[in-house]
């Protein structure tokens, strides 16, 4: 899927989330998504990939709220949403192509303005090591309906410090198009591991879920 719908935009939740359950209705079993972040870890430099380990959702809206859907719980465990062996494989993969690599939290926020210099402080403070407007919401209905996910952020500009730094959209564009490259490669590899792996073993928790009789 290329682009999403963004909260900014003025779509709900519900919205913001459909591709996911489209996704899940046609039998999807992996969700890799990316997303352009700023970074608030003092490490971190512009153009740097940060694979995605946690996530703090600071959106104002929650995706799971109102009637359950069927195709989870209706208090889903947040434990380890973004696949430690997929992770572990795309670093795998990194070392193998001399790709560096970054890790961390993904702040995912409301937007549409980019964070103060408090802002990304406090976001820094609570844990988290890059900053952004997407990918919460969407990870959180694809791990509720138990599709693995990995999440991949490109570092496109840099907060919290010191020396205050701003940032123009077209700056951030201008950054993920350098990173780009060496980011597909990571996921295109993924991809074809992923195809060849035997899902009996490696997602069987989502052949629980009661939509799965309708297919």
């Amino acid at each position: 899927m290329q682009g999403r719908f963004h909260y900014y935009e003025g779509y709900s939740m519900k919205e913001v989330t459909f591709p996911v359950r489209v996704m899940y209705e046609l039998g999807i079993k992996t969700l890799f998504v990316s997303n352009a972040a700023g970074g608030m870890n003092p490490k971190f430099s512009i153009g740097d990939l940060m694979i995605i380990t946690d996530h703090i959702n600071f959106f104002p809206e929650h995706p799971l709220r109102g009637k359950n859907f069927p195709t989870g719980p209706r208090f889903p465990d947040m434990h380890q949403t973004y696949d430690p062996l997929l992770i572990k494989m795309a670093y795998d993969i990194a070392r193998e192509k001399r790709i560096p690599l970054q890790r961390g939290v993904y702040v995912g926020v409301q937007g549409p303005t980019f964070e103060t210099p408090a802002e990304y402080k406090m976001y820094r403070i609570l844990g988290g090591d890059a900053v952004g407007m997407s990918t919460v919401p969407e990870v959180i209905v694809a791990h509720h309906c138990g599709i693995r996910t990995f999440g991949v952020s490109v570092i496109t500009d840099l907060g919290g410090f010191d020396e205050p730094v701003e940032v123009s959209h077209e700056e951030v564009q201008e950054a993920a198009n350098k990173a780009q490259p060496f980011m597909t490669e990571i996921m295109r590899e993924l991809i074809i591991w992923t195809a060849k792996f035997d899902y009996d073993q490696m997602a069987s928790f989502n052949t629980n879920h009661p939509t799965e009789g309708w297919k």
